[in-house]
């Protein structure tokens, strides 16, 4: 049972804060973007199940937390929770959790992702073909490695610069083409391109994240992409992001056009510009930090928008 916050040493913080910042709600939002494309795409083609997407976002928040708990014990083993680094800190570094409850609490949301999404298969597919159902479990167990192996872990795929890809493919072309398909059991190859806007979404949330911890990140040998391109190139690539997953918007709709609706998400195109010219005008790391929250919410209101025109116009 958590300690009440009255019970606890002036300027301390109760077990239950600590946990609950642990699990960086302000993260979850964005998890769950590429879940409500697939979502919403389902819906605009007449197939969307209501139980299967609940699950699904279920599975989502709980591999979230989950990854988000590997980040907070990797980061403060391997060295990038250090005195240097520029965000918030986090609960391992900060002492407000032990490195032993941590990996307790990774065990324990490590099983419960497994369990919901077995739920989720079972639920979707049922007894559909054993391939398609076996396929989906190991993409389940290799988000649960990519949540926990990103700092976690004897060779953590953060730390050589892989993360990209991993937000690329799970927030992005897992999560949308996984949840359009587990609704309706087919997977067109334009879904990609709205798959590949998320993605590439999802990615410059991690590029502003990375840009911001540059100096620390190189102290500790975590070696992001921006670390690689330098502070410059590396804006310029978030630029490329923001660019290239507004074009896969711009060309599903233009070859899946029925509706002028299907535009609705040009709304939210001053939104990503606006990140993007705070992101190159900004040079302090503590300057960038509110921009991490604010291309979240761009994504958030981009697959709102979007998916609301697809459902609308159809």
């Amino acid at each position: 049972m958590a300690v009440p916050v009255s019970a606890t040493p002036s300027g301390a913080v109760s077990p239950a804060k600590a946990w609950i910042s642990a699990f960086r709600p302000r993260t979850l939002p964005l998890s769950l973007a590429s879940i409500f494309t697939g979502g919403f795409l389902a819906a605009a083609h007449g197939q969307f199940r209501g139980s299967v997407f609940a699950i699904a976002v279920l599975t989502t928040i709980l591999l979230q937390i989950l990854s988000n708990l590997a980040n907070d014990y990797g980061d403060s083993q391997n060295g990038a929770d250090s005195i240097h680094r520029e965000g918030p800190q986090r609960a391992v570094q900060a002492g407000h959790i032990t490195p032993a409850q941590m990996k307790r609490g990774m065990l324990l949301f490590g099983a419960l992702s497994l369990a919901s999404g077995i739920t989720l298969l079972w639920v979707a597919l049922g007894l559909a073909a054993m391939w398609i159902t076996i396929s989906f479990f190991l993409l389940g167990l290799a988000a649960i490695w990519a949540a926990v192996n990103y700092t976690a872990g004897a060779k953590p795929y953060g730390y050589a610069g892989l993360g990209d890809i991993s937000v690329f493919l799970f927030f992005g072309l897992v999560g949308v083409c996984g949840t359009y398909y587990l609704q309706t059991q087919t997977l067109p190859l334009l879904v990609l391109l709205p798959a590949a806007a998320l993605g590439c979404f999802a990615t410059a949330v991690l590029n502003v994240n990375n840009i911001r911890d540059i100096r620390s990140d190189k102290l500790a040998g975590k070696i992001t992409i921006p670390v690689r391109l330098g502070p410059v190139a590396a804006r310029r690539y978030h630029w490329l992001l923001l660019g290239v997953g507004f074009l896969c918007a711009v060309a599903y709709v233009a070859l899946n056009y029925y509706s002028p609706w299907q535009w609705l998400f040009v709304l939210s195109a001053p939104l990503l510009v606006r990140n993007g010219l705070l992101v190159w005008q900004r040079q302090e790391s503590m300057q960038l930090d509110p921009l991490l929250k604010q291309m979240a919410m761009s994504t958030l209101a981009f697959t709102l928008l979007f998916g609301i025109g697809q459902v609308v116009g159809s």
